[in-house]
């Protein structure tokens, strides 16, 4: 069977409030919005990367690590300290540092969506 077309649109984050849970990632990315509706939110980066944020009043969020990890970005930074403490001047919470782990710090997004910052290369 040949391969039908299929290409990568957004990833799409469920969510309480797409608008404010968009508002942290644009700040925390510096992209911007592209669509701003209630119920379905989406922002744009470089190369046209996309995040949806779709409202989900039921959404619960994972406890890292004793619920496990089913997805998580992983945003590259070049000062992990600053980069940090900007997540979590936005809403972020850290939930581990690089202790065990050097290069890369595990925080969770306002309303439970995990992403760790990455040291870069």
């Amino acid at each position: 069977m040949t391969r039908p077309t299929i290409d990568m649109d957004y990833t799409v984050l469920d969510c309480p409030d797409p608008v404010a849970l968009a508002r942290f990632y644009t700040e925390l990315l510096g992209w911007s919005v592209v669509r701003d509706d209630p119920d379905w939110t989406v922002i744009e980066g470089s190369a046209g990367l996309r995040l949806a944020f779709q409202k989900s009043p039921e959404f619960v969020p994972l406890y890292w690590p004793r619920e496990g990890i089913r997805i998580h970005f992983d945003f590259v930074v070049d000062d992990m300290d600053a980069a940090e403490a900007f997540a979590v001047d936005l809403g972020a919470r850290v939930l581990d540092d690089d202790a065990e782990h050097p290069g890369f710090r595990v925080l969770q997004d306002p309303v439970g969506h995990l992403f760790c910052l990455c040291r870069r290369d």
